[in-house]
Order: structure tokens, then sequence, then C-alpha cells
């Protein structure tokens, strides 16, 4: 704690000051699950002045200003996918890097040997063949350990996540967020229940997160957490996986011209009002940057407001925490996967896998393909006293959702992306639109 508060000031002089939401634990950060892995095959990054990064968590809290950090963490790992390597043992030790550095701890429980979300909703291995009460005693006793251990190892978590993506299931129990005949809602509610009651009981203090990934549909949010609400299920959270291609647009203004007026700030208003003790977290986000596939992978098309460049993902995180900056209801966002640096620098592909991941997304903060020194960061150019890294890289900007805006810029409606604001350099008020400055007299700086 002592550490925390130290670190927390040392940002204070230097990286601008805390933002008064700050005093509310507003949380920004990423999910980091793969970091230990790409660092032992021998993968490094660099910053946007083009140096090694020494200790990327150091640094992703002293040049960011992020102050929280996710890790998943599955039963037995199956060994089908190299990303699906997160054991109790792996995750404390990344763990304790967490909190060493002073940073909040998000733990993300998939009760799962691989993957767990709207379509895997698999119970472990070892569980398969249980009764829902048996089931729901296996989610309290792994919870019950899984906590220990890490509290034993001193990566106790400050946020806990029961269950990952699961509006539809966990463990093999089938729910839908809208009435279903089949739906099992007596074996799914115990299984939440033994999770929560797990973590109350061993971290007091902690934030309980429940996770699902509709988040610009209404209905099913309002109809999904109340059934959770009504049946005794205790948490503080209501976690959100948004990715624009899989879930829509984030404000009113990008979906006019639609048919399909469902947005993310238009959900999260709408959960203020069904939910008002409740916060909203975004535990998951992210945008490409390269590679856009043509089979009809994604549900939308969000290309036309963020292309999948470089710029396109930075004015992706930009707006994404311009527009939710303001929301009272907003607690946390974190970035998932920002890490991604190919398949790992040591791969050998006679055997046609990676030894990191299989296969690129195209989502991280830098480039999967490596050379001599290391993966460069995605930045939209080269940072100078004029641009400075928060104006050219997305990770740096992300600061803003705890921190004041430097000096200068107007403050931004609620829920909008500002077209233009206003920011003072060298002395001179300058006006920025989209991705072009210029003074007052109108000349492109």
């Amino acid at each position: 704690m002592k550490k925390r508060i130290l670190l927390s000031l040392c940002l204070c002089a230097g990286l601008l000051g805390m933002n008064a939401l700050a005093a509310e634990q507003r949380y920004v950060g990423g999910d980091i699950s793969l970091l230990p892995q790409y660092e032992a095959h021998n993968s490094y990054y660099k910053d946007a002045n083009g140096k090694k990064i020494n200790d990327m968590v150091t640094w992703f809290v002293e040049s960011c200003g992020w102050n929280t950090f996710r890790v998943r963490i599955f039963v037995q790992p199956d060994g089908t996918d190299p990303a699906v390597c997160q054991t109790t043992e792996y995750v404390a030790a990344l763990g304790k890097r967490i909190k060493d550095a002073g940073a909040y701890f998000m733990l993300d429980f998939h009760y799962s040997d691989t993957w767990m979300d709207a379509t895997h909703i698999q119970a472990p291995a070892a569980w398969k063949g249980s009764s829902d009460a048996e089931m729901a005693e296996h989610v309290g006793t792994y919870t019950h350990q899984v906590l220990q251990a890490m509290k034993q190892a001193d990566a106790t978590p400050d946020l806990v996540q029961v269950g990952n993506e699961i509006m539809y299931g966990m463990c093999g129990i089938k729910v839908a967020p809208y009435d279903k005949q089949d739906s099992n809602w007596s074996g799914y509610l115990g299984l939440l229940k033994a999770g929560c009651d797990a973590v109350r009981d061993e971290l007091p203090e902690a934030k309980i997160i429940i996770h699902t990934d509709r988040p610009t549909n209404t209905g099913y949010n309002k109809y999904y957490y109340q059934k959770l609400i009504d049946g005794g299920v205790d948490f503080d959270i209501i976690g959100l996986s948004y990715y624009p291609f899989w879930h829509g647009y984030l404000t009113d203004e990008q979906v006019q011209a639609k048919s399909d007026k469902n947005n993310l700030v238009k959900a999260i208003k709408q959960l203020a009002t069904d939910f008002p003790e409740k916060k909203v977290h975004i535990v998951e986000c992210a945008y490409n940057f390269q590679y856009w596939p043509a089979d009809g992978t994604f549900n939308y098309d969000t290309r036309d407001v963020w292309a999948n460049t470089v710029q396109g993902q930075y004015n992706f995180v930009k707006d994404l925490v311009d527009a939710l900056k303001p929301l009272e209801n907003v607690g946390g966002i974190n970035y998932w996967f920002p890490e991604e640096a190919g398949n790992g620098d040591d791969t050998n592909w006679s055997t046609s896998k990676g030894t990191v991941i299989e296969s690129w997304l195209n989502r991280g903060f830098w480039n999967e393909a490596a050379t001599q020194s290391g993966h460069a960061i995605n930045r939209t150019a080269a940072p100078t006293a004029d641009k400075p890294a928060e104006d050219v890289c997305a990770p740096y900007y992300m600061k803003y959702f705890v921190q004041d805006y430097p000096s200068g810029i107007q403050s931004v409606a609620e829920g909008q992306v500002p077209a233009t604001r206003k920011i003072f350099r060298n002395g001179q008020i300058m006006i920025i639109k989209g991705d072009k400055m210029f003074d007052l007299l109108g000349q492109e700086q």
C-alpha cells in the first residue's frame, strides 16, 4: 500500500496529475496475460522514441499512466492453444509483479481448461459429470484455493472476475439473456453465488465483476443482470467486452445514418438507469491496426469511423476514452492483449505453430514483425516537443481516463467524441481537428 501511494504521488508530479475521478478508484490498463510468454520467447518491445523497454509493467505504469492489469486463469490448461497457459503458478508470479509495480491486479477466472466465452461454456475436464450442486462446490473450492495461493504469493487481487463472458452460461450450465425454456437459472446462479461468496470470504475488500459480451444490447443487459440481482448474486461491477467489429459503434452521432441505433454510450447510460448502484467497466476492448477479414467474420464494418490502420486504432482508443470519461457510472477501461507481438520471436515455423500464439490478431499496440532491435510500437508519427507521445501512441493516451487532460483542452460533453478541441502549444492556442492541427488563423501546423 505504501508503494502504491508513493507511486501515485510520483505520477501526479510527473504525468500531469491525477483527475479527481481517480479518488473514486477509476481504473485504466490492459490484459497482459501473455506478456511473460513473449518475454520468455525472446520478444521485447520499444517505446514511442524507439528505445528498448526494460520492464513492460513498470513502463505501462510510469510512461502511460496505467494503474490496472488483468490476467486470466485456467483450471488445468489443456494444451490445445499455446495462449492458454495461465496456471495458478504462472498467474501468481505475474500478479506479484503487478503488485510490486504499485498497480491494481484484476484476476479473470475462466473456470475452464480453455477459453470460456459466449460460445464456449464447457466445464473443466476434472469437473465434468458433476451435478449442479457439485459443480457449484467445485467453483467455490477452486476459487478459495486460487485466492489463497495469490495471497501467499503477495499477489492479492484487487478486482476479481467470476467468469469470463458468461451471459450464455458457465461450466456446462446454459442460460440466455431472454426467456428461454431450457435455461438452467437455478444451477447457473448457484455457480455464481459460490464463486462470489468465496471471493468475499478470502478478499473482503476486493471488487467483484460479472463479465458479459453483449454490451450494446440494452434489453439483454437488463434481463441478465436483473436475474443475478434477484437471484442473490453478490457483485459490485458490471464488466463488458467492447469490440466495435463485433458490437457496433460508440456514440449516437456515429449511428445517425445507420439502421441499427444501438451503441455503447447509449447502453451504458441505460445501465446507469437500470442499475444505478453498479459501476460499469470495459474489461476488454481492442481494434485492428492492420488486416480486416473479408469473409464476413465480423458483425460490423466500422472502418467508416476507424480505419484498420495505426491511425485508426489510435483514433478508436482516443474516442473511447473521450466518450466514456464523462460518464459517472464508468469505472474502468482495459485494453485486451496490448502486448501482442507476433507468434514469439523464437518460433520454429517447421512446426507450423507459434510458440506464444498461433495466428496474428493485429490488435495489439506493437508491430508483430520483429526487427533485430525489437518490436516497434504503433505510432502515427515520431513524438516531438509539440506532439508528445500521447498524441501519437494509443497506450499513452489512455491515461486521460484517470488523469486531467492537458491544460487548454476543452471538456468533452457527456458521451460525445469532440469533433474539435483546443490545446496550448508553445504559448499559443491551437485547434485540433481529427489528426490535423491549425493555428487561430486556420494555418495547418
